[in-house]
């Protein structure tokens, strides 16, 4: 199953471009990934882009109104995507600052919210609902 990340914009800063670089090196330890890149705009013309980049994808919107996810359930989720083998391309769509269309939305076939919640950032007691691939995991696991 490939992996498509679809963003509005490319990053301006350095360290979020750095961030992204990095990021990217840790992804490809779990399988294929493609990073597109649509020309950023105003919502609606940056949810059409992602539209058409993410055509015949699996379609997954990171949006603040969408699902929280534990890790453990998004892992089994996309466990689940893959022994189904039904899908070959997974889409994540991010848009613009202020977020995708309902009519984007209404064609995702799943919508995700990875709220950051500082209160529990680095709290063993307290730890984050949904954690994507990084270096150092609280519980000194590496995910499925």
């Amino acid at each position: 199953m490939q992996i498509r990340i679809i963003v509005a914009g490319k990053p301006a800063l350095n360290y979020a471009k750095l961030a992204l670089d990095d990021y990217l090196k840790r992804l490809i330890r779990h399988g294929s990934y493609e990073l597109v890149i649509v020309k950023a705009g105003d919502k609606e013309a940056v949810s059409e882009r992602l539209l058409q980049a993410s055509s015949g994808c699996y379609r997954i919107a990171l949006d603040e109104r969408g699902k929280t996810p534990t890790t453990r359930e998004l892992a089994n989720t996309f466990e689940s995507m893959k022994m189904a083998g039904e899908i070959k391309t997974v889409a994540f769509l991010i848009g613009a600052a202020d977020g995708h269309t309902p009519e984007l939305r209404s064609q995702c076939q799943l919508t995700l919210s990875l709220k950051y919640d500082p209160a529990t950032r680095n709290r063993i007691d307290r730890p984050a609902r949904t954690t994507l691939p990084h270096r150092n995991h609280p519980c000194g696991q590496p995910l499925p």
